[in-house]
């Protein structure tokens, strides 16, 4: 079983069931993936708490005009939607995320942004501050997200809204284990995505998430492709149990 880390190799119980809502963290281009963008639509509200825009790889070189229209409708319903920047482990200019955050802003009027292949260590820590805080004052501080994809180090929860501290696949999000320092922070500062989860084990998925105090997740029974098993193919439709996932979330699932 899942469980949080605690000094000595102790493990600690959970402190109580977690709120628990759903994310879309990458769909394709709204044209490509029409169906997907339009069962976002049908969510029950407030179990949808984010959508990404990736127009491509970015926001694109010129505004899109099927995406704007889009975003509105998604909008409408209460789901924030987050312009999708790409950090690079760090390696990304400063000047080009910004860049891209202005369009997003301009072109699409994002709620927030998505800052994906966050990095993980300190070293990185005073630069993922400095892009940050500057693009909460682009967006009259908008929704933040770091997706690091594993636990970093605790410092950076200083600088987004949430961090995905888990980006995967199910065989290893079911033995998974929770670093010491998010017990700090209430479930909504944490996001989950787990991929390759069988129909048969979704409930199981659903309780590990509340359990290690996640407040939000995307579950999938899509594979990531290729070799090095890159997690973001997975992200890029809905999983085939998507109505029965609302369904959970919204009903909620016993521990």
């Amino acid at each position: 079983m899942s469980h949080l880390t605690t000094p000595g190799g102790a493990t600690r119980a959970p402190t109580g069931a977690a709120p628990l809502g759903l994310c879309a963290p990458g769909f394709g281009h709204p044209l490509l993936a029409g169906a997907e963008w339009a069962e976002l639509l049908r969510c029950p509200p407030g179990t949808l708490h984010w959508a990404v825009l990736n127009v491509a790889d970015g926001p694109g070189a010129r505004p899109d005009p099927y995406c704007l229209p889009a975003v509105a409708r998604l909008r409408e319903t209460g789901v924030r939607v987050l312009g999708h920047l790409d950090l690079g482990r760090g390696a990304r200019p400063y000047a080009e995320l910004v860049s891209d955050a202005h369009r997003y802003l301009e072109w699409y009027e994002v709620d927030g942004f998505w800052l994906d292949r966050a990095p993980t260590g300190p070293v990185h820590l005073p630069a993922t501050r400095r892009i940050t805080a500057t693009l909460r004052a682009l967006s009259n501080g908008g929704h933040l997200v770091l997706g690091h994809g594993s636990h970093p180090y605790p410092g950076y929860a200083e600088c987004a809204d949430q961090l995905v501290t888990f980006a995967g696949r199910w065989a290893d999000y079911r033995w998974s284990q929770v670093a010491e320092w998010t017990a700090d922070h209430p479930p909504q500062r944490f996001c989950h995505l787990v991929h390759s989860v069988p129909r048969t084990h979704l409930d199981e998925a659903l309780r590990i998430a509340r359990w290690q105090g996640a407040g939000t997740v995307y579950v999938t029974d899509r594979r990531a492709a290729g070799a090095a098993g890159a997690a973001a193919d997975a992200w890029e439709s809905l999983p085939g149990y998507w109505d029965a996932c609302v369904s959970h979330i919204g009903t909620g699932v016993s521990e």
